[in-house]
């Protein structure tokens, strides 16, 4: 279903959100399914019970060495916004329907750029998206802007690569030339950026009226994603830009990635994932540019 209209936030539904078992709890299960299968095989009883008390050493020990692992993870705080971070809204008319996903206004000559998630518009007509900067609390403090192109990865196109998980939207205000870099500012795109970096995450769950933030270190996740864990990423966070070397006075960073990629974006509310932005990504901004 698109998720403008189903309130997606990609893979994310808000019913799954659990936590994902420590590594205390795995090691416990596997020594004690380990243990089962050996009983069934064992010839005899006393060899079985020995087997099992080793097992069982085994998953002590190896619940002690997970005692480093967080028992709680921290979770996004609600704040008023950020100029260059907004929502995206279905639109129909000059009438905002609702709040579906996370963008954020991109660095450009163009000026019209705005970054997101494929997985949140690639299905959609362009003009059924609108894109609301600063968003809170039913307010549009920097106005809505409306979806003239939407340009997705090939890769994500043809066969919804993770890895390629990225859009740019070209927008405009309905009768005026204002750019909405002149008016938002924007973030710089920053692509080759290693897998560990200290990023800000922002994003707008379906169910509230206000965005989210949060600051941890992002950590490798396969070949070509990130992982960042903070609590609260629920529906409508996909395409909420992953911001490092963020300015105290600006509030503006470097998007070096966008909630999406496996999962489209994870499918537990404290685990979110995006594709790390290399030159494909790059190719797809310089397209954009040259479209708006």
């Amino acid at each position: 279903m698109r998720p403008g209209w189903a309130g997606r936030r990609g893979g994310r539904h808000a019913l799954r959100k659990r936590r994902r078992p420590g590594p205390a709890t795995w090691a416990i299960s596997t020594a004690t399914a380990a243990a089962c299968g050996i009983l069934l095989m064992t010839p005899t009883a006393s060899g079985a019970v020995h087997l099992a008390s080793r097992l069982a050493d085994a998953a002590t020990t190896l619940s002690v060495r997970a005692t480093d692992a967080p028992a709680t993870l921290t979770d996004g705080k609600a704040f008023a916004g950020t100029p260059a971070v907004g929502a995206l809204f279905t639109i129909s008319g000059s009438q905002l329907g609702r709040h579906f996903c996370s963008a954020s206004v991109v660095d450009s000559t163009a000026g019209d750029l705005v970054i997101t998630a494929a997985h949140c518009v690639a299905t959609m007509d362009p003009s059924e998206i609108a894109f609301v900067p600063g968003y809170h609390d039913g307010q549009t403090p920097y106005g809505i802007w409306v979806t003239s192109k939407v340009l997705a990865d090939h890769a994500w196109r043809t066969s919804q690569n993770p890895d390629h998980d990225v859009a740019f939207l070209v927008v405009h205000k309905t009768g005026a030339s204002t750019r909405i870099q002149d008016v938002t500012g924007g973030e710089k795109l920053g692509t080759g950026w290693p897998a560990r970096v200290w990023v800000h995450v922002l994003g707008y769950p379906n169910a509230t009226e206000r965005p989210i933030t949060c600051r941890s270190e992002t950590k490798p996740f396969g070949a070509h994603e990130m992982e960042f864990d903070c609590g609260g990423y629920t529906d409508g966070t996909s395409g909420g830009p992953f911001l490092a070397r963020v300015g105290s006075s600006t509030g503006q960073g470097t998007v070096i990635g966008v909630i999406g990629g496996f999962e489209e974006g994870g499918d537990i509310a404290s685990v979110s994932y995006s594709p790390r932005f290399g030159s494909a990504v790059q190719s797809l901004y310089q397209t954009a540019v040259a479209a708006g």
